[in-house]
């Protein structure tokens, strides 16, 4: 690949990532599954995730009014809100900042935990841990599932369209 084109991947890579619902594990696997090297891929993506739920993070009062005034339409709180007010009686900040990026995604796995009580700097140490934790988790997964394969250098994609 010459430098635009790696420019071009590793720059969709980090947008995905950044993305809520598409979380910097996902986008890590994929691209590791693409043929993509490992250690950019984690990095970038990580980066892009956790930038982005720092930035919800600071700005959480402007977004909290909106949720106020959205809230007020509404009657009754969704299955997830519920889901995440439970996680958080029965396991607090921590358990909600890491099992809650594999149901609804970590930004909105922030928010909560900014909503129900966390502070700015304890919630953006345990969802920064947590991404970097499954990004890695995940990172790791798709590794040595790609190698048990034999696609370690090759990219699954690129082996799969060679035979059509």
């Amino acid at each position: 690949m010459d430098m635009l084109e790696l420019v071009w991947v590793y720059g969709v890579v980090f947008v995905l990532a950044a993305i809520p619902l598409f979380e910097g594990y996902g986008v890590i696997a994929l691209a590791i599954i693409a043929g993509l090297p490992a250690i950019p891929v984690i990095l970038i993506a990580l980066f892009g995730n956790i930038l982005t739920v720092i930035l919800l993070i600071l700005f959480m009062h402007k977004i909290k009014e909106w949720k106020r005034r959205r809230d007020e339409e509404k009657k009754e709180p969704s299955k997830k809100a519920i889901r995440a007010q439970n996680i958080w009686k029965k396991y607090g900040l921590l358990g909600l900042a890491f099992i809650g990026p594999l149901f609804v995604g970590s930004h909105l796995t922030a928010f909560m935990c900014i909503t129900f009580g966390g502070t700015k700097k304890s919630t953006s140490i345990w969802m920064i841990t947590s991404i970097v934790v499954w990004g890695l988790v995940f990172a790791g997964l798709t590794h040595f599932g790609v190698d048990i394969l034999g696609y370690e250098d090759k990219g699954i994609f690129k082996d799969l369209i060679s035979k059509f």
